[in-house]
């Protein structure tokens, strides 16, 4: 998947579009990612026991990956993300627009 935990994403399409966020979480078997303050949904929720309130809670529902873009941290731009491999034959994820590379890429 070309984000993961923790990037900066702009959403690229909906009605959200054009916001960024913070990657929370990423379902790779759904194509799924959750983002920070994204595609907002509302939760009634009733009290479980005699202390606790009930009410209506906010949450972020997922977004599928292809409508994010991630977000270079050297050039601030969104864009799209490539891989290439650095002199001792590791790979790295690379920015489109700048070259800059973006992390390691950790094999699994």
């Amino acid at each position: 998947m070309h984000v993961k935990k923790g990037d900066t994403v702009r959403l690229i399409s909906g009605n959200d579009y054009g916001k960024t966020g913070k990657v929370l979480a990423v379902d790779s078997k759904k194509d799924m990612v959750i983002v920070e303050k994204i595609n907002m949904g509302k939760k009634h929720v009733k009290p479980k026991s005699a202390g606790e309130a009930g009410g209506i809670i906010d949450f972020e529902r997922p977004v599928h990956k292809s409508n994010v873009m991630l977000v270079c941290p050297k050039c601030k731009e969104a864009s799209r993300t490539g891989k290439s491999f650095d002199k001792n034959g590791n790979k790295q994820r690379t920015c489109k627009k700048c070259g800059a590379v973006i992390d390691k890429v950790s094999a699994k």
